[in-house]
């Protein structure tokens, strides 16, 4: 297992149709003041824009050591020379992702519900993201599934997993208590009046928390 991944417990997903400019001198911010993850996700750009977005996000996190994933595209994961991809239920299986990669990236998958949290633990999966926990633009249509899911996910910990959806300062602390110590956000930080600070305040807050034991932490 990566080390990295163990170690990380702020992600940060970025919003869809970044700059490449705004990106190249927001990353740096709070990358420096904690996030440990960056996936670049964007279902609307080709190809081309796409690699270009990834090619800053690969060179900044490779300055402040974090791991760097592409959302969906494999090929472009691997062309982007990322860490690992992340897919959701319908995408690219974890299987196939890692055959096509290889076996030393990280795989992340989505999951929504409890049976998906349990079907993830025999996946290629290294970690999975559950939720939304709370109703989140950045997921139209997707119903919330509270913190009862972060719960089943912390009490089935065959992987670390990462809360997501809607997470932020004001409701981080529910999502503790449910069990999480990893969180992935989007507006939590893009929308900050100050990112750098708002990333060091979630940072410190995931790090003072108890920690979940996975199992492949002791391995």
């Amino acid at each position: 297992m990566n080390q990295r991944l163990l170690a990380a417990r702020l992600y940060l997903v970025t919003p869809g149709n970044p700059r490449a400019g705004a990106l190249n001198e927001f990353l740096p911010r709070v990358l420096e003041a904690g996030v440990d993850i960056v996936q670049l996700r964007d279902k609307h750009l080709e190809a081309r824009p796409l690699l270009e977005l990834a090619a800053v996000a690969r060179r900044r996190t490779r300055e402040f050591g974090a791991l760097f994933l592409v959302n969906d595209r494999v090929d472009l994961a691997i062309a982007a020379e990322a860490d690992g991809v992340h897919v959701g239920q319908q995408d690219l299986s974890p299987a196939e992702a890692r055959r096509q990669m290889g076996p030393q990236v990280v795989i992340g998958l989505s999951t929504h519900a409890p049976q998906e949290v349990l079907a993830a633990t025999s996946s290629e999966a290294d970690y999975l993201a559950v939720g939304p926990v709370h109703a989140t633009p950045t997921k139209p249509g997707r119903p919330a599934v509270g913190t009862e899911l972060v719960r089943f996910a912390a009490e089935h910990p065959a992987q670390p997993f990462f809360a997501i959806g809607g997470i932020d300062r004001g409701n981080l602390e529910r999502v503790l208590a449910a069990g999480a110590s990893r969180i992935a956000v989007v507006r939590a930080l893009t929308e900050a009046e100050d990112p750098a600070a708002a990333a060091r305040w979630l940072s410190e807050a995931l790090r003072n928390s108890p920690p979940v034991p996975h199992p492949q932490e002791g391995s």
